[in-house]
């Protein structure tokens, strides 16, 4: 575990510039002065530059590198192998600016935000950080404690594992909680930036080429993976520096699955693109994992999840975690736009009437709770 993570970060210290000109020392990863060496993406804010970020009162960092602008051939051509019916017809997308995490969000990166239930409930007890009508908009819902943790930790919770089993609400939560946190927007990626991210500028099967063959220096599946998933950033990254975009874990997007959201021919920007969330399942998956063949790792390739809670014996059942094995190879990763939109409230809340149920239902039995996210929840979080 040592030599993968001292390899992944070598990698990550070549991706930085060096000693960069910051140009607003309140924008993060932005710098005035084009760097001499290292990736970036040039932008009319200032130069876009990887870096690295510590959460908020912890001592976890995760890294995010920047994606330039530009235009993706969203899915697959006729003639890809192995290619499924709901990757076309190609359409034409524009992509903005954003940063994207270089990994997917880790055990390490995840556990804190596992851990503000305890700490929300224990506010509210003592009367302190309350939510109200009036600031509920900077409240999150944090994942109940684990009702079986041997199911979601059978393949490890080593902190550079990724974190798995979440459902796709406590993933848009965690977003939430780190944009309260850092004062910096944070969501999922729409399928279109994770699809453009993933083919780094290519346009073949794989963000390494067409050949299949070379699969196993870029990614962990079905051959190679011994049945788990895998500490993040040992395997090749693509082009612009991200790594396991294939394989590993599959991630969530913000889309709501539809075999036929191609047909779409008219939505020509990311965010016009995404088929906004009107029932609980399925949601788009992308990049497969480490029980998924080859074909199911493509750039373009489609995944779905399903309601993997049949073995949760909880009524309702809950709205943060799947129970079922699929989910074990199900994670996600963030993303910050350059460009943050003034309204964000549907990047993050409860989306459709199932889901609201279930919340509420766990709020008035006591079983779930809200609290508030901002830069000051550190300082508070010490006193306790």
């Amino acid at each position: 575990m040592k030599k993968a993570i001292s390899f992944f970060a070598v990698i990550i210290v070549s991706l930085i510039s060096v000693a960069p000109t910051v140009a607003n020392d309140t924008v993060v990863g932005i710098v005035a002065e084009q760097p001499v060496e290292g990736h970036f993406v040039k932008t009319d804010k200032g130069y876009m530059i990887p870096y690295v970020a510590k959460i908020p009162g912890t001592d976890v960092e995760y890294t995010m590198i920047p994606i330039p602008g530009g235009t993706l051939q969203m899915g697959s051509p006729d003639d890809e192998e192995e290619r499924s019916e709901n990757e076309g017809p190609l359409r034409e997308i524009t992509i903005e600016p954003f940063w994207m995490g270089a990994t997917e969000v880790t055990w390490a990166q995840y556990k804190p935000y596992m851990r503000m239930y305890r700490l929300f409930k224990a506010f509210e007890l003592e009367g302190v950080r309350l939510v109200t009508d009036e600031n509920k908009v900077d409240a999150v819902t944090a994942p109940t404690p684990l009702y079986e943790p041997s199911f979601t930790y059978v393949l490890g919770e080593e902190p550079e594992q990724p974190a798995v089993t979440m459902s796709h609400f406590s993933a848009r939560q965690y977003t939430k909680w780190l944009t309260g946190l850092t004062a910096n927007f944070h969501r999922l990626p729409t399928e279109a930036e994770w699809e453009y991210a993933c083919r780094a500028g290519t346009d073949t099967a794989y963000s390494f080429g067409d050949d299949a063959d070379l699969i196993d220096d870029y990614a962990w599946y079905y051959d190679n993976s011994d049945d788990m998933y895998h500490a993040v950033g040992q395997k090749k990254p693509n082009p612009w520096g991200l790594y396991d975009m294939h394989g590993n874990v599959a991630e969530l997007v913000l889309d709501q699955y539809k075999e036929d959201a191609y047909q779409q021919g008219d939505k020509k920007t990311a965010e016009d693109a995404v088929i906004w969330t009107s029932s609980m399942f399925p949601h788009v998956i992308r990049g497969g994992g480490w029980a998924s063949d080859p074909p199911d790792l493509r750039s373009a390739a489609r995944g779905e999840t399903e309601d993997w809670r049949i073995e949760d014996p909880n009524l309702p059942k809950s709205p943060w975690w799947f129970t079922d094995e699929p989910a074990l190879a199900v994670g996600f990763r963030f993303v910050r736009p350059l460009n943050a939109p003034e309204e964000r409230t549907r990047f993050f809340e409860v989306d459709n009437e199932v889901l609201s149920n279930a919340v509420n239902d766990r709020m008035e039995e006591g079983r779930g709770i809200y609290g508030l996210v901002d830069p000051a929840l550190p300082d508070a979080q010490k006193k306790k």
